[in-house]
């Protein structure tokens, strides 16, 4: 009997998906990883220099890497990455699923929704932010969003390998899941009539999900209906937006200090 093919699209994206690979860069990307005894590594290109200050990591990990002259750095990375002698090739990391990780995960009940941030920089300092403020997840949507790549975990600072960043097939579905495991979710927005700190408080003690569009186009039309509070972050007069990740930094604290 032939497959439908949804199920036929289903099962070669699981293939391409077990097949994908990652090349982490940077001296502080790539120890975090060598030390994460979650992450799979496949592939470590060092220079001597930098094989002197990841000595440690490296005989942890029970690596064999590959000393390369500074001079023909063999490493496949964009143009401009700023790798200080180090690259890992590594699987992306699987943290399970949202109910896993959001509704009974480790940290306090709090979690942030990307919808559709797709730039890496932004994405990894959302991720260094919700670490420092004990969020259990960043989670955004498997398409249009920032996928786990170099340039991302080198913002992230080392979060990459230790805050949950879970891509989700779908994000209105996703924080669906979310309000029946008892989460509010504010969504952020400029225009909102209350601020994030009435919204806050008024969660009282349960779970909070902040959600949190791109930069322009802001929370598509699903994501706001979705939502159960729309809240915004004062700003004084005469001055723009925030950055995402900024506002994610600021939203973060505000949850944190209920």
């Amino acid at each position: 009997m032939k497959k439908p093919a949804w199920v036929v699209d289903k099962e070669r994206g699981r293939k391409a998906e077990a097949k994908e690979t990652v090349w982490l860069f940077g001296l502080h990307a790539v120890r975090d990883a060598l030390q994460n005894p979650r992450r799979e590594k496949l592939r470590l290109i060092v220079t001597k220099n930098a094989l002197d200050r990841l000595n440690t990591a490296v005989a942890a990990a029970g690596m064999v890497p590959e000393v390369v002259d500074p001079r023909s750095f063999t490493a496949p990375l964009d143009p401009g990455s700023v790798h200080q002698g180090a690259a890992l090739e590594v699987r992306p990391l699987n943290w399970g699923s949202l109910a896993d990780v959001a509704v009974s995960g480790a940290g306090a009940p709090l979690v942030v929704l990307l919808d559709r941030v797709t730039d890496p920089h932004n994405v990894g300092a959302v991720l260094r932010s919700a670490e420092v403020f004990g969020a259990r997840a960043v989670i955004a949507p498997r398409h249009h969003s920032a996928p786990e790549t170099g340039a991302l975990a080198k913002t992230a600072s080392g979060a990459l390998e230790r805050q949950p960043y879970l891509r989700v097939t779908n994000l209105a579905e996703a924080m669906a899941e979310l309000q029946a495991a008892g989460y509010v979710l504010i969504g952020l927005d400029g225009e909102a009539p209350i601020t994030l700190a009435e919204a806050v408080a008024g969660a009282g003690g349960r779970p909070l999900g902040l959600v949190m569009g791109a930069e322009g186009p802001g929370l598509r039309e699903k994501t706001r209906e979705t939502c159960d509070l729309l809240a915004r972050i004062p700003a004084a007069e005469a001055f723009g937006s925030l950055n995402v990740s900024n506002a994610a930094a600021v939203a973060l604290y505000a949850a944190s200090q209920r």
